[in-house]
């Protein structure tokens, strides 16, 4: 699966409201080395992005069409209904779809959520992108249905959002083409999991322990007693038998050794 790198850096792909800082700042400090270029892209071209050899990994919503891709799920995100501050369904902390059945609900044409019916009423035309249906819904054209992240990504300040129950949810997954496995790869799903610089869970290859910390360790491991009556006897010896059982165990050994004194004395007889 492994094999050599075709490029000096790491490409990693992402489409909106994905946030890979906090793996970019662990892959920088493990791997400063290798450089980590990002590429931002549409969420309806992310999958072709890396079957094209554009990008090493990525950041992607799921489903992934294919079996020549592999993707690791990695959050679900929260849906909600971005409105405007004055909207009437401002004044709750959440809807259900049932409820903006008398609102025209924008539905852009890079919407990442996948409806079997859509909400509310349709609008006269489609939005392009997500962005030109928020520029919409500030001008009191309708409501939109996103992914949470995507409503923070486009945030202003006359509009808010909602959250939206039993609609579609958008799933994030780390993906890259199954054939192209590399190091890097490896190296950056060990970061996305969570795994330790020196997990043994790591990259394949990874390079074994050092002679030194070898012995060190068999150093450090407590030794054990070479036979049993020795281990015993030690323990007995060191005070480590108490209460009625040592008592009991003195004792007898003393009586033994009072009785075979008395059969070793020859007796007089009168």
């Amino acid at each position: 699966m492994t094999g050599p790198e075709a490029t000096p850096s790491f490409r990693l792909a992402y489409v909106p409201g994905v946030t890979p800082t906090k793996w970019v700042r662990i892959w920088n400090e493990r791997l400063p080395g290798i450089p980590l270029t990002l590429v931002q892209v549409p969420a309806a071209e992310a999958q072709g992005l890396l079957r094209a050899g554009e990008a090493d990994a990525g950041f992607l919503r799921l489903p992934v069409d294919g079996a020549d891709l592999s993707a690791i799920p990695l959050y679900t995100e929260t849906t909600v209904v971005v409105i405007p501050k004055d909207h009437l369904i401002a004044a709750v902390d959440e809807v259900s779809v049932a409820e903006l059945a008398d609102e025209i609900v924008l539905h852009p044409l890079d919407d990442s959520l996948s409806w079997e019916r859509l909400p509310g009423r349709p609008a006269a035309e489609r939005p392009a992108t997500t962005a030109d249906a928020v520029e919409l819904v500030a001008a009191g054209i309708g409501v939109l249905v996103v992914p949470q992240s995507l409503a923070r990504l486009h945030h202003r300040k006359d509009l808010t959002y909602r959250t939206l129950t039993d609609a579609p949810e958008s799933r994030i997954a780390l993906s890259w083409p199954q054939e192209k496995t590399t190091d890097r790869v490896e190296d950056f799903i060990g970061i996305v999991r969570g795994r330790t610089v020196n997990s043994s869970r790591g990259r394949a290859g990874a390079a074994p322990a050092s002679p030194e910390k070898a012995k060190a360790k068999a150093k450090d491991k407590p030794k054990r007693a070479s036979g049993t009556g020795a281990g015993k006897g030690s323990r007995g010896g060191a005070g480590g038998v108490s209460g009625s059982g040592g008592a009991k165990g003195a004792r007898s050994s003393k009586g033994a050794r009072g009785a075979t004194a008395k059969r070793g004395k020859p007796r007089r007889r009168p």
